[in-house]
């Protein structure tokens, strides 16, 4: 039998519902208010609720209308005197199947009652085919993108990334669409950690630089290297700010643009020898809350393999750290010049443990290998170009090694970002 709950507003000189629809042969299941409709709908779950409402704007008849849809959406019969067309649009938008305006007769209720039932099935019907081909569309949206990420990491073309996407999927027993979701929050969380981890580089390059406009190394443009590292922590800060969350990330972008912000104060300024420490200072400010940034992103990440984008990423900024140390210390007889030298060695010790490490990640593809053994070569270099940094030849031979390694390492970094994706090859 079918099954209604009668929902009645009081002292409206409503009929007998309840008697008659089960004179119609349907089973009712309950009575009640407008203000108890969605609890005993949910309680009963009727295959129609029939509602007796002469005025359903002054009766909280939408309102608990519009609740039951967004909580349980079924099949609603209305008998009212409301014949404006704003009721009748406003029940419409609201998903009432049946809106009856002075129409009540006994002899109709079942008939009514199957059209209810038979359009809200119908409308039921078209909202999933709807939804089903916004779907599709939202699915097709991914895989062009998730093919592009792949296009540009491994070189293939648009059918070859797209044949190892559908494989990947098939092996993992995924929809295409959802593996090409994967995709898309594993490029973009890599893309943040290594921009992330770029500003801390940078902080560290900046004052590098600086200290070699102050002591000039021959054949080494470093103002030119000064304003190409300002514009790229630029870009670096807009793009973080751009595609991570406020909500979730906010309270760890607002300490990094304040810093990045009084660290161009310091670089605006001619420099000076005397300005070095205060320089570095706020440099140190940046580099802690890219740190923070960047472990924060690590650790939100499900890709367990940014640990090694990360790490790789560091050693850029060790390497530029260790050089900045022992210029400072080479040109101040300061106690600041004093304790940056050393501190030298610490950051030596700490870029030799973390290269032993990344040599033995089980990630390290023979292209990776061969550039580690290519960055550890170029890390002797700049080793010995540290113990000559006392005399502007020594100074030269550690800024390009120095500028070597960094090279090294951006590219291991932007190898380990494609290593994390390996699974689709």
């Amino acid at each position: 039998m079918t099954s209604a709950l009668v929902v009645c507003a009081p002292g409206t000189s409503a009929p007998p519902l309840s008697e008659e629809l089960q004179a119609a042969g349907i089973h009712v299941l309950g009575a009640c208010e407008c203000d108890k409709l969605v609890q005993q709908a949910l309680r009963c779950a009727p295959d129609v609720v029939v509602c007796w409402e002469p005025q359903p704007a002054q009766g909280g008849l939408f309102e608990a209308l519009e609740l039951l849809a967004r909580t349980q959406p079924m099949p609603v019969l209305v008998f009212t005197a409301d014949a404006s067309v704003e009721g009748a649009q406003r029940a419409l938008a609201l998903g009432v199947a049946g809106w009856v305006v002075h129409g009540y007769a006994p002899t109709r209720l079942r008939a009514l009652l199957q059209l209810a039932r038979t359009r809200f099935e119908h409308e039921q019907r078209l909202r999933g085919e709807r939804d089903e081909a916004q779907q599709r569309l939202e699915e097709r949206k991914l895989v062009d993108r998730a093919k592009g990420i792949l296009m540009r990491s491994h070189g293939l073309s648009e059918d070859e990334a797209f044949r190892r996407l559908r494989g990947a999927a098939m092996q993992g027993k995924l929809r295409v669409g959802r593996l090409s979701q994967h995709l898309i929050d594993a490029a973009r969380d890599a893309e943040a950690i290594n921009r992330a981890g770029q500003l801390r580089m940078l902080s560290q390059r900046l004052v590098a630089l600086q200290a070699l406009r102050l002591a000039p190394a021959p054949d080494f443009e470093a103002a030119a290297a000064q304003a190409a590292a300002r514009q790229q922590a630029q870009r670096n800060l807009e793009h973080l700010d751009r595609t991570l969350s406020q909500a979730t990330l906010g309270d760890l972008l607002q300490p990094l643009q304040s810093a990045w912000t009084l660290l161009e104060r310091s670089l605006d300024a001619a420099p000076q020898l005397p300005d070095l420490g205060a320089l570095d200072t706020a440099a140190e400010a940046l580099l802690g809350a890219a740190e923070r940034l960047t472990r924060a992103l690590e650790a939100n990440s499900a890709l367990q393999t940014l640990s090694a984008v990360n790490l790789a990423g560091r050693q850029r900024m060790l390497g530029q750290r260790l050089l900045k140390q022992v210029l400072m210390g080479a040109l101040l007889d300061t106690s600041e010049g004093a304790q940056a030298l050393s501190q030298a060695a610490a950051t030596a010790r700490e870029f030799d443990q973390a290269l032993q490490r990344l040599q033995q990640l089980p990630l390290s593809s023979p292209a990776i290998r061969i550039a580690l053994d290519a960055a550890a070569r170029e890390w002797l270099r700049m080793q010995q170009g540290v113990r000559e940094a006392g005399h502007p030849t020594g100074r030269r031979q550690l800024a390009l090694a120095a500028e070597a390694l960094l090279a090294r390492f951006e590219e291991l970094t932007s190898d380990y970002e494609r290593s994390a994706q390996q699974l689709f090859d």
